[in-house]
């Protein structure tokens, strides 16, 4: 099927074609001629599926459709919620590259920088608004925003608006829209709360599911390399080195992870930059921007500030440290996979990682292949000595003997000492 047998308008075809898109991904072949019908959708669905041109490419031919002959200030029509600023950027130029031949506006805002310049593109008037909640929930209630003319809602990543604690404020902007909309409905995972969520939300509804491994069996290699933590840096290190001009996405579980990443990298002359929750909006666009266009090769991330990457010819994504939900392993390597792209993604294994392994596995329904030996497998401790290098104490059966009775002397007061301690903790 072509985009052209979905029956989009002219100009948004014509885009697509600028764009260089041929054939839509299965969400968009599924959700499309729903959408079109005007009908409400729940999409379950991973990042990297195609989500964005799923939902938008429709919304753009219902108002362009419906522009024709109208005079005045323009109205919002169309409002999509997601959890990040870079997701939230990434999807506005997304639409305006899908729309630019249909005069639609669009604008994007979110919280981390002043409201000025948003604030001025809201009262110059837009079609399209993309907006995290924080800041939708702080315009609304300043009188800037008005759902008085909405007719498409999209509320994007649901399950990540659950994460980052925005269940409250998505219960709120829902309680504020007009009971005559399109509704949709996006979520790689389906928890009770999500499911309670779009219940909400939705009205006569389709659901498609694209299930996840799809995305990662067939569009992308994987490779495990089993690794002690404290020589992660140094494999790391060494495969980048191996590969000076790929662009590389390195996950990390946390903030300060990332940002430890990012210093180990430098020491090994490899530069790198970090995106996460705790860097101004300013640095991560930086960041981000360099990396879009190839000036910087490698990108520290954890897995919400990883939202909204989009890079057409990203060669490799590491996890550095395994995700503990076996969900976002899938999200993170088909960052890789992009479309009909494919993609190439290993993983770093440790000792106490092995359960989050065999939980990965379990739900792809495959063994991730394992990588060759390689130098960095032994443990490593703080001091940086390699637990096989350590150096070994003669054995003496006497210090073993002493040893052992002062093990014996003493654990009536370490049973009595723990018992004190346990009455104290609780």
């Amino acid at each position: 099927m072509t985009f052209k047998e979905l029956g989009l308008a002219e100009p948004i075809l014509k885009a697509l074609q600028a764009e260089g898109y041929e054939r839509p991904t299965p969400i968009q072949e599924q959700a499309i001629p729903i959408l079109l019908k005007g009908k409400d959708l729940l999409g379950v669905a991973q990042t990297g599926t195609g989500k964005t041109a799923a939902f938008g490419l429709p919304i753009l031919h219902h108002l362009h459709n419906a522009q024709n002959g109208q005079q005045g200030k323009r109205r919002l029509k169309a409002l999509v919620v997601t959890p990040t600023r870079e997701l939230a950027i990434q999807i506005g130029e997304s639409l305006t590259a899908y729309g630019k031949f249909t005069h639609l506006r669009n604008t994007v805002i979110f919280g981390g920088v002043k409201q000025g310049k948003q604030v001025n593109a809201l009262r110059n008037g837009i079609d399209i608004l993309i907006a995290t909640p924080g800041r939708l929930l702080d315009l609304m209630n300043q009188g800037f925003i008005s759902f008085r003319d909405l007719e498409f809602v999209v509320l994007d990543e649901a399950d990540h608006m659950l994460d980052m604690g925005f269940i409250h404020d998505i219960k709120k902007i829902i309680a504020k829209l007009p009971p005559k909309r399109q509704s949709l409905f996006f979520s790689a995972t389906m928890p009770k709360d999500i499911v309670e969520l779009s219940r909400k939300m939705l009205g006569d509804y389709e659901r498609v599911t694209i299930k996840p491994e799809q995305a990662t069996a067939e569009k992308v290699e994987q490779g495990v390399y089993f690794v002690s933590k404290g020589n992660k840096p140094k494999l790391l290190a060494h495969l980048l080195q191996g590969r000076p001009d790929d662009s590389v996405l390195v996950f990390s579980r946390t903030k300060h992870g990332a940002d430890k990443i990012v210093r180990k990298l430098n020491q090994a002359d490899i530069s790198s930059a970090a995106i996460h929750g705790n860097k101004s909006q300013p640095a991560r666009q930086k960041a981000l921007g360099n990396f879009k266009d190839g000036k910087l090769k490698v990108l520290v991330a954890t897995d919400i500030a990883a939202r909204g990457i989009d890079v057409e010819e990203l060669s490799l994504v590491i996890n550095y440290d395994l995700p503990n939900v076996s969900e976002t392993y899938v999200h993170r390597i088909g960052r890789t996979g992009r479309a009909s792209a494919s993609g190439i993604a290993f993983s770093f294994c440790d000792q106490e990682e092995r359960p989050l392994l065999r939980d990965i596995e379990k739900l792809i329904k495959q063994e991730v292949p394992r990588m060759p030996e390689h130098q960095f497998v032994g443990g490593e401790d703080e001091a940086g000595v390699g637990k096989e290098q350590r150096p070994q104490r003669a054995n003496n059966p006497n210090r073993n003997r002493n040893r052992n009775q002062n093990r014996n002397s003493n654990s009536k007061g370490s049973q009595n000492q723990n018992r004190g301690r346990n009455r104290n903790r609780f």
